[in-house]
């Protein structure tokens, strides 16, 4: 993760659930939802569909892109 941690959000597109929805997450949350999913062994919408069924299972469920950032800065060592 290079360069400053200071940049906008970047729009890319991910298939869940046999359908494509687009997220908007800064460079170093893409970086690290890319770092997480490959020490798992999946792929990015594996990775991110997983999430969302968690996402989405929550009693106060967040945004989807929240909840990405919530999971990679509790889920990352």
């Amino acid at each position: 993760m290079e360069g400053t941690p200071y940049h906008p959000p970047v729009k890319r597109s991910v298939e869940i659930a046999g359908h494509k929805t687009s997220i908007s997450l800064e460079p170093w949350f893409w970086d690290s939802l890319r770092e997480a999913a490959a020490q798992r062994g999946m792929g990015i919408n594996a990775l991110v569909a997983k999430i969302d069924e968690e996402r989405i299972a929550s009693p106060t469920p967040c945004g989807l892109a929240g909840a990405i950032r919530l999971w990679l800065v509790t889920n990352l060592p």
